[in-house]
């Protein structure tokens, strides 16, 4: 079982020399689940715009119940379809979204071992709230994929999650192994 929580805590960041700093928030998040935790990072000054994204759909309740559907080892491990939570049709798995798309917002981080990047279709700008974890460096996808974020902690969990069995279409036959029962954000 999964359970995704994010917090952030708050940083002094010093615009001059005098006491007057400007606070902002550095943003991290843990994956727990029965296999051990995932600490990872989020990059909201290259990707602003889906980190609010992800944090306002996790402070929703969005991703509880999801699971990561698409297993594919040595490349990626991606969840955020709430198509998934029938686990009976899998046929719409890695369609679904939250109803609206969100910008892309490419930048120069590389989609290396351990990366957060949002999953799209073939348009850009079509992201809405599936994600995905690189579990080798894929750098064929830099510059194509908005990356968001990176693990800090327990790449050694991701790859477990990596390691579940899959059916034909690279779907984990053990849904409950791969499910994320509650995403969380705190400030």
């Amino acid at each position: 079982m999964f359970v995704l929580k994010f917090y952030s805590k708050q940083i002094k960041h010093k615009e001059s020399d005098d006491d007057g700093g400007k606070l902002q928030m550095a943003n991290t998040g843990i994956i727990s689940s029965n296999l051990g935790d995932i600490k990872v990072e989020f990059y909201p000054e290259h990707a602003p715009k889906t980190v609010e994204n992800f944090r306002e759909l996790a402070n929703r309740g969005f991703y509880d119940g999801l699971i990561f559907h698409r297993i594919v080892p040595n490349f990626v491990i991606q969840g955020g379809d709430p198509n998934t939570r029938d686990v009976s049709n899998r046929t719409g798995w890695g369609t679904g979204g939250p109803g609206w798309n969100i910008k892309a917002e490419f930048n120069k981080n590389k989609h290396s071992r351990g990366t957060l990047s949002m999953a799209r279709s073939q348009d850009p700008d079509s992201a809405g709230s599936q994600f995905f974890i690189v579990l080798k460096d894929s750098n064929f996808l830099d510059g194509q994929y908005t990356v968001f974020g990176r693990v800090i902690f327990g790449i050694d969990i991701v790859d477990k999650i990596a390691s579940l069995k899959t059916d034909s279409t690279d779907a984990p036959v053990d849904t409950e192994k791969a499910k994320m029962t509650k995403v969380t954000v705190s400030d």
